[in-house]
Order: C-alpha cells, then sequence, then structure tokens
C-alpha cells in the first residue's frame, strides 16, 4: 500500500455518499484537481516521516482551489513548486467558484502553515524530510448561501459513512509514514486521530487551528506551532 493507492481506495469509497440540505454542494479536489494532488505525492509523500499534520478538510480558497492540503495558491506555487491545471467540480457553487492557480483569494490558514514550515525550514524539500501534512476528510461541504460547513456538522446518518471512509484512509496513511508523532489541526482532527489510530505506536497531539476565525491564531499562529514543536522534541520529535 501506498499513498497513490490508498487516495484511489478514499476516493472510490466517498464517492456514493450523498449529504443533504443544508448542504448543497460538495466539492472532492481528489477528483478534479487530482493532478495537482498526485505531484504533491510524488514530490513529498514517498518514505517515512517524523511528524504528520492532519487537517480537518478543504477550504475554499485553499485546497478547493489547488488540490493541495492548506493550498493557499501562492505557497503551493512558488513554495511547494506544484502548478498544474484545475478542472471544475460537476456541481460548483457561483459563490465558491474553482479558478485554481488563478484564484486570487488567499487562505488564511494555508498561508499561516506553509509560511511557518518555510520560515522555519527554508526549502519545502528540508521540510518535508521530517514532516508531512494532509487532511483528515478531502470533502468540502458548501451550504446554499456560500458558508462552509464541517465534517463534524452533518447528520450522524451522513456523517457515520464518511468517517468510517476517512478513518481507514488515515490508518492507512500513518501506517505508510510510520511517524512518531501526529499532530491534529485543531480539536477536530485530533479526536479522529484518537478514533482511527487506536493501537498503532504514535504521540498524538494538536495544535490550535490558524483559521482567522480563531482568536488565538490571530494573535500569533508561528509562535503556537513552535511551543508545540518544542514540546514533540522534548519527546523524541524533529528539532526545529
Amino acid at each position: 500500500m501506498d499513498l497513490f493507492r490508498i487516495t484511489h481506495r478514499l476516493t472510490r469509497d466517498l464517492k456514493p455518499l450523498r449529504f443533504g440540505s443544508p448542504v448543497s454542494h460538495v466539492y472532492n479536489p481528489l477528483e478534479y484537481a487530482r493532478d495537482c494532488y498526485d505531484e504533491y505525492l510524488r514530490k513529498y509523500g514517498q518514505g517515512t516521516r517524523e511528524t504528520v499534520l492532519i487537517g480537518m478538510n478543504p477550504g475554499p480558497w485553499g485546497m478547493a482551489q489547488t488540490g493541495v492540503p492548506f493550498g493557499e495558491v501562492k505557497m503551493v506555487r512558488d513554495w511547494l513548486g506544484i502548478c498544474r491545471p484545475v478542472a471544475r467540480p460537476g456541481n460548483e457553487h457561483p459563490k465558491r467558484p474553482v479558478e485554481g492557480f488563478d484564484c486570487r483569494r488567499s487562505e488564511v490558514s494555508g498561508a499561516r502553515i506553509w509560511g511557518w514550515a518555510r520560515e522555519r525550514f527554508g526549502t519545502a524539500e528540508r521540510f518535508f524530510q521530517r514532516f508531512y501534512v494532509t487532511n483528515y476528510c478531502p470533502l468540502l461541504f458548501l451550504e446554499e448561501g456560500g458558508k462552509n460547513r464541517t465534517p463534524d456538522q452533518l447528520p450522524a446518518a451522513e456523517r457515520a459513512p464518511l468517517l468510517d471512509a476517512c478513518d481507514r484512509a488515515l490508518r492507512a496513511t500513518i501506517e505508510v509514514l510510520r511517524p512518531k508523532h501526529v499532530v491534529g489541526v485543531g480539536k477536530f482532527a485530533e479526536s479522529r486521530l484518537y478514533a482511527a489510530l487506536d493501537g498503532l505506536d504514535v504521540h498524538i497531539t494538536s495544535v490550535t487551528h490558524p483559521s482567522p476565525a480563531n482568536p488565538q491564531a490571530n494573535r500569533g499562529w508561528g509562535p503556537l506551532m513552535d511551543e508545540k514543536m518544542l514540546s514533540l522534541e522534548r519527546n523524541g520529535g524533529p528539532r526545529v
């Protein structure tokens, strides 16, 4: 098993799932932006890692545009060195168009995560020698008015098969990468780590989400991440 096969299986498992109101549109960038995601795996998803960061699901101006987790356009293009054609989802929300690398909106969460990595490691290659970044769920859920709806807000009957598929993919990913530490970016991601990775020999923790909706992150997310990395270093994690 490798990350390409895990991605293929997850895409297959998610395809038949259906979501009702208030969700009106569902984007899966693993389908329409697959060339970008596969390039991300080719460049940065080979071998094992010391630490894996797990986000929740795509943002409309990040992975939904570029196919890369926390995929803020400029960071993906200029720092990660990925810029491939992006198609459009079949049912596109008029308020959340997919423009790929022509998108002029910036995803703050992605800019903060990749910005931190660039400041601390310089090059993407150095960062990915020790780290890997992925999302728990690859689907973006949008309401009629354009508002995001996160996986934990879905009704139980819709949420259960989604979590089952994503749990399987997460566990398989960690079995491939064999990290010492897995860090949930936000509490929801951390909760799924405990559910999906039960019995695996990994240290699970979390860091506060870098979203602009998080006042703590707005006061400076980089120092919070530095503090988390220092705590991991004391437990045998990567030195930053």
